[in-house]
């Protein structure tokens, strides 16, 4: 029998990681680099299948080639020690250009929109990290879970039940 002070933990479904990741919107992508792997914090917007993100040339493109590479992808809520929602997402890493080819134009503007639902000004004179200048997406190919929730704590003696 186990102790009903103990926490509990679980496994999320699919349904629940999306919810969470559709109400926040700062996470940690983790790549490989020089046989290291780097975690960085950014803003994203989680929207069909992909999440949406802004980054500056440097490391996160040197080692995703710039094109696509696999990542993790986390997002935790946290309220307390042993209550609190995680969330990791594995998928392939896109730049994506506003190169004037269709499908290239259309990738990238729906991006920008996306971003700028959280960021209104977005690659606008108003845009507060002006510097983020290549917009990404990760696909959402493996999601999985996992949530803290506190344990009840056992009736005091000669307590009702």
């Amino acid at each position: 029998m186990t102790d009903p002070a103990m926490p509990q933990f679980r496994s999320l479904d699919r349904e629940a990681c999306t919810a969470i990741l559709d109400r926040n919107h700062v996470g940690r992508i983790a790549y490989g680099r020089d046989g290291r792997v780097d975690i960085e914090p950014l803003n994203y917007v989680h929207h069909d299948g992909w999440l949406y993100g802004r980054t500056s040339p440097g490391a996160k493109l040197a080692a995703t080639d710039a094109v696509w590479a696999q990542v993790a992808f986390e997002v935790d809520e946290v309220e307390a020690l042993f209550q609190w929602r995680s969330v990791v997402v594995h998928g392939g890493f896109y730049t994506m250009e506003d190169d004037g080819r269709m499908a290239h134009d259309h990738e990238w503007w729906t991006g920008v929109q996306l971003l700028r639902t959280l960021i209104p000004g977005t690659f606008t004179a108003a845009d507060p990290v002006k510097f983020r200048t290549i917009v990404f997406r990760v696909a959402v190919q493996e999601i999985t879970g996992r949530e803290a929730v506190p344990g009840e704590a056992p009736a005091p003696a000669g307590a009702e039940a």
